[in-house]
């Protein structure tokens, strides 16, 4: 009997969530206000999770699901669009099956019996330009390679069989001044194991760097952060149990009795030369940035105290309230022998999905960029802390719609700090579909200097990156810091 394709009645997938399932080419999109700016030419890459087809479990969570990747390309003023499945092993097979075969989120004791040994990698969550690859990630698998061009899957990307570990962080970063690439693997030998390994790419794509050493814990490491001297790697009490996914649990649970642990591991030496430094329970997702301070490593990212995953139970099978992610900013002391950090909140309303102007990514830097003021009907804004003064500037895109995480482009490859412009997408939530717009990230409340109509729905988008025409062309980004 052939199985109907029937999504489930829940939550995520009604009203904006539900599954849209298809690809689009839009040509010159319309520009419903304003101009794009001259000079503006390149492509934004972002990514999300889709369904494909019903989940097996006849539930879901929001971070699951095939990826889709977005391309607006911006030539001379026009912006065309784009949208592809990536066409991992895990969508391969689904697709030849015509059904889902894989079960529980990361839990491969849940999955269909015809794929056991397949990889479950749904390459949704992020995009990369770097050594001229246009590369897409998912934390649980290796990158896929995608075509710039056309967004057609080229396949998985291991640097020539240079990297050893059975994944790569979805959070890698990416300097746009030496070109290199700074990245990470955690549970970086299979599940549940307490492996992570730093990686240091050039930029011609060789690894110049690798430092591996033991997690405290098979812990959930979405991001991280660089300094020129430091990488810094939190470790949240979200743990991965072995005998809790063979007997079909979850992939993560949340231990509230846990502290929280950071690694600072000297970008040029060993896993004997990493510095600990202990603190209270939270967690977080993501990092807007670090620098040095004298003998200080400052890290500020959105913290969570508590759970930031409420999705992922304790251990007892307790379900944790939610709570806000605020910017915060934890430092470590490499002179002070307490083995502690500190806490300094940054901003106290709640924000996420923070950014930087990327030229300062690990150095010190003014302006943050992130997600604000999230309301419970969807709706939010996008926010500009000044780190000098501590001011916070907000563009609100109006009644029943939401922004996605913003990605800055400077107006030239020499501009100061912040200078350029803000691209994001406008979920207008009561006409399901999208917008982009683009901001003057110095003028926020001024609204977008031009706002480009979707004539269909960005879903949902986690992350991504721009890609300036020239590097396109040349492999490589060309920028300058001011002064």
């Amino acid at each position: 009997m052939v199985e109907v394709v029937r999504f489930p009645d829940i939550p995520l997938y009604r009203g904006w969530g539900a599954p849209l399932r298809s690809e689009t080419d839009a040509r010159d999109l319309e520009v419903i206000a304003g101009a794009v700016p001259e000079g503006l030419n390149g492509c934004l890459f972002r990514c999300g999770p889709d369904r494909q087809y019903p989940p097996m479990t006849g539930d879901d969570i929001f971070i699951d699901g095939e990826g889709m990747v977005h391309m607006f390309r911006f030539e001379n003023g026009h912006v065309d669009y784009r949208s592809r499945w990536v066409h991992t092993e895990r969508f391969r097979l689904q697709e030849k099956a015509r059904r889902s075969l894989f079960g529980r989120y990361r839990n491969r004791y849940t999955n269909d019996p015809s794929v056991e040994g397949a990889h479950m990698g749904a390459g949704n969550t992020n995009l990369i330009w770097h050594a001229g690859k246009l590369l897409c990630l998912k934390e649980d698998d290796l990158p896929y390679e995608m075509d710039p061009q056309t967004l057609a899957t080229i396949g998985k990307y291991d640097y020539g069989g240079a990297v050893k570990a059975c994944s790569m962080s979805a959070h890698p970063k990416v300097d746009w001044i030496t070109n290199e690439l700074l990245t990470f693997s955690y549970q970086a030998k299979g599940d549940a194991t307490t492996d992570c390994v730093f990686y240091v790419i050039g930029g011609d794509g060789r690894i110049r760097n690798e430092i591996w050493f033991d997690m405290p814990w098979a812990a959930c490491v979405h991001d991280f952060a660089v300094t020129p001297t430091h990488a810094i790697f939190p470790f949240f009490p979200l743990i991965t149990d072995l005998e809790v996914l063979k007997k079909g649990g979850p992939f993560y649970q949340y231990h509230p009795d846990k502290p929280t642990r950071i690694a600072v591991v000297p970008r040029g030496g060993t896993a004997a030369d990493i510095r600990w430094f202990d603190g209270p329970n939270t967690t977080a997702g993501h990092m807007m940035n670090a620098c040095n301070e004298g003998s200080k490593v400052h890290l500020d990212l959105c913290l969570y105290q508590g759970n930031c995953f409420p999705f992922f139970p304790t251990p007892t099978g307790e379900t944790t309230p939610a709570v806000p992610p605020i910017l915060t900013r934890l430092t470590m002391d490499l002179d002070s022998n307490s083995g502690e950090f500190n806490q300094q909140v940054l901003t106290p309303g709640p924000c996420e999905m923070p950014r930087t102007d990327d030229r300062y990514q690990g150095r010190p830097y003014r302006y943050g960029f992130m997600i604000c003021y999230r309301g419970g009907d969807g709706t939010s804004s996008i926010g500009r802390i000044d780190h000098r003064t501590g001011e916070v500037k907000v563009w609100s895109p109006g009644p029943a719609s939401g922004v996605q995480e913003p990605q800055f482009v400077p107006r030239r490859p020499d501009a100061p700090e912040g200078d350029g412009w803000l691209l994001t997408c406008v979920s207008r939530l009561n006409e399901n579909r999208s917008d982009l717009a683009v901001l003057d990230a110095m003028d926020l409340e001024a609204g977008p200097v031009a706002l480009i109509k979707l004539p269909t729905r960005v879903r949902s988008t986690f992350h991504g990156t721009w890609a300036p025409e020239e590097a396109l062309r040349t492999g490589l980004y060309d920028m300058q810091l001011a002064g």
